[in-house]
């Protein structure tokens, strides 16, 4: 009986989880631009061209993760079409990327990396764990797409510097994964049904005749 009592209360009582999250307002500050469309989007510089950064699109993976899709536009000017690039992550719920793949869209050109993943070994360093997976991804993710655009013979500075501003983005995303912790309540209990009312059997009198 004191069992069942006890494994009754540890199902009732609220427990905390670790979660990863993305500090979207971190990361877009990290950027050191001008914020425009209402500040879901950051324009800046980066090596003489104009960029613009879009707000994380985030999703939760069926594991706990987090499934995290960034826009980055080239700016190229008035009379110029935009270039346009996507940078998609997965993080594991301890916080750690995974994997990462990128695709930038020219005119009439679409250059796409091949799906890069790190490792199972994390990093040594106590303070800033999966770094150097977290390194070993993004600069395969950018050598990927450099080596493609290179084939192509793109010779536009603020295109040939493309690969370099998805890295950018993909480093100060991961510094804005952040670890919180989650409180998780039990649904409430189902309220017991009462139960019907059973009266005692009682055998079929004799009906009684009338009084004259």
């Amino acid at each position: 009986m004191k069992l069942r009592a006890c494994l009754a209360s540890l199902l009732l009582a609220a427990s905390t989880m670790m979660a990863v999250e993305i500090d979207a307002e971190t990361f877009l500050k990290s950027l050191d631009g001008a914020k425009v469309l209402k500040g879901r989007a950051m324009e800046y510089e980066l090596s003489g061209a104009s960029y613009r950064t879009y707000q994380p699109e985030v999703s939760p993976s069926p594991d706990g993760g987090l499934f995290v899709s960034l826009r980055i536009d080239h700016m190229r000017g008035f009379l110029a079409s935009d270039d346009h690039a996507s940078l998609e992550v997965t993080i594991s719920p301890d916080g750690a990327i995974v994997a990462a793949q990128s695709s930038i869209a020219l005119q009439g050109i679409t250059i796409s990396s091949d799906l890069i993943k790190g490792t199972a070994a994390a990093s040594t360093t106590v303070t800033t764990p999966y770094v150097d997976r977290a390194v070993k991804i993004g600069t395969d993710l950018v050598a990927d797409l450099s080596s493609k655009l290179l084939r192509e013979k793109i010779v536009e500075p603020g295109r040939v510097s493309f690969p370099a501003a998805i890295r950018h983005n993909y480093n100060l995303l991961f510094q804005s994964v952040k670890k919180a912790e989650v409180t998780v309540r039990p649904a409430d209990a189902p309220k017991p049904v009462a139960a019907p009312e059973v009266k005692p059997f009682q055998p079929n009198q004799p009906a009684v005749p009338p009084k004259k």
